[in-house]
């Protein structure tokens, strides 16, 4: 991949700007449509360093236009700068970039990390799961509804297993928007090139998530939500870190992904994933504002380092940012408290789905995450089972008034707001639907 370069501009000069550009995804594999001119100044700031680019757009409109939220998000005036030989970009060029006439931000891609939670491999089938589904009283949920294919959870992850006999016939999409080709691939493993409909997991994280989500239960406990739909979206590759395998990928395909996901009707999209604040924009901010404003949840991981660090997209508004607790309902000391939690769920030891048909137990907060996100699913389902769609703010405000609290205060730092309890829950959905 030659070097991208990411700027939003000022919407008085997006006005100006043709808008047959073509989407940078599109772009790459069908060159039939080229633009080679941006802005005057722009256009003379890369004919002085003589780098010649292509412009693409960074998103694609859900319609023929943009639409209002679209808009609101900022997604049409932002645009992705290829450039068209491969050689490192020359130094300071960003920096130039942003300061000219209506720049509001520019950013040179990168590949970022997130950790992965070191699963631990099982070769004989476990339902020790149960202790999680009754810790946050799951099986009287589950008595109302057990989810309906309607309501589809988008995984954005390493993947999913798609043929383990626990998800394949869940899996109703799929994307992979993965491709590190041009960058220092060296550390990597198994598949980091093209952009495809195959987004199969290679490290298991993403179907350990998946699992816990929407299990059949053949070999496992069923998932939270077994009757939903899920939505595998590859964002993730995995490389070598010393001895540890993370996942690796960049944070402007992430928000690609994001769009396709709401732009193909996910009701819930879980990310047991999370990046540091790097400079310029916060990560995913524009495209989860894009998001919430179509109703669809974003559920998240606070992060796996015990510290108050901030990990994205976690730490933006309005997502639900998720915490860990072992068997006995207590915080665990790995859970990550810079984002504003807003609930705590099962995440030691859970035992679910993983890469090549196998099973794993696995810890972290990614395990948390998918709890939450499938408990939401439930609720999603119920409401329309009754006629009635739940806004953002229904959900919001029912894991806030139904949660366990882990102390006197209404809200704690490393808890939120105390620990998922789902027959309260269902019991205030219920008060709120009648």
């Amino acid at each position: 991949m030659k070097s991208h370069i990411v700027l939003k501009l000022a919407p008085e000069l997006n006005e100006r700007i043709q808008q047959n550009i073509p989407y940078w995804r599109d772009f790459i594999n069908d060159k039939s449509v080229t633009m080679v001119s941006f802005f005057q100044s722009f256009d003379e700031l890369f004919k002085n360093h003589q780098v010649s680019f292509w412009v693409t757009k960074e998103y694609k409109p859900a319609a023929q236009t943009w639409s209002n939220d679209e808009k609101l998000a900022n997604l049409n005036r932002t645009y992705r700068i290829i450039l068209q030989k491969d050689y490192a970009l020359p130094v300071n060029l960003v920096e130039q970039v942003k300061l000219l006439p209506y720049v509001e931000e520019a950013r040179e891609i990168e590949v970022v990390e997130s950790p992965i939670p070191a699963p631990q491999l099982s070769t004989q089938a476990s339902f020790t799961s149960k202790k999680n589904a009754d810790l946050i009283y799951l099986p009287y949920a589950q008595l109302m509804t057990k989810g309906i294919p309607s309501v589809k959870i988008a995984v954005l992850d390493t993947g999913i297993n798609l043929d383990h006999r626990e998800l394949k016939d869940k899996i109703v999409k799929r994307a992979d928007f993965v491709n590190l080709e041009g960058l220092d691939t060296s550390e990597f493993i198994g598949d980091f090139m093209d952009y495809d409909d195959i987004p199969e997991d290679e490290v298991g994280h993403g179907s350990h998530v998946s699992g816990i989500i929407a299990a059949k239960g053949i070999e496992m406990d069923e998932g939270v939500c077994p009757g939903c739909r899920l939505m595998a979206v590859r964002v993730l590759a995995s490389m070598k870190n010393g001895d540890r395998v993370v996942g690796a990928g960049i944070p402007d395909n992430i928000n690609s992904g994001i769009k396709w996901a709401v732009d193909n009707d996910a009701s819930v999209i879980n990310m047991s994933l999370g990046m540091k604040f790097m400079g310029g924009g916060l990560p995913h901010e524009d495209i989860i504002k894009y998001a919430l404003s179509k109703n669809v949840t974003i559920v998240a991981a606070s992060g796996n380092d015990g510290t108050s660090e901030k990990y994205y997209p976690g730490a933006l508004p309005g997502v639900i940012a998720v915490g860990a607790v072992d068997a006995g309902g207590e915080v665990t000391s790995f859970t990550s408290y810079g984002a504003n939690i807003t609930v705590v769920a099962p995440g030691v030891n859970v035992y679910s789905s993983y890469s090549q048909n196998k099973y794993a137990f696995a810890s972290g907060t990614s395990q948390a995450s998918p709890f939450v996100a499938g408990s939401i699913g439930l609720m999603k389902s119920y409401a329309l089972e009754q006629g009635r769609e739940l806004k953002n703010d229904d959900i919001l405000y029912i894991l806030k008034n139904t949660s366990d609290k882990t102390d006197s205060r209404l809200r704690n730092i490393k808890s939120g707001y105390g620990l998922l309890n789902m027959a309260d829950s269902f019991r205030l959905l219920n008060y709120i639907l009648t």
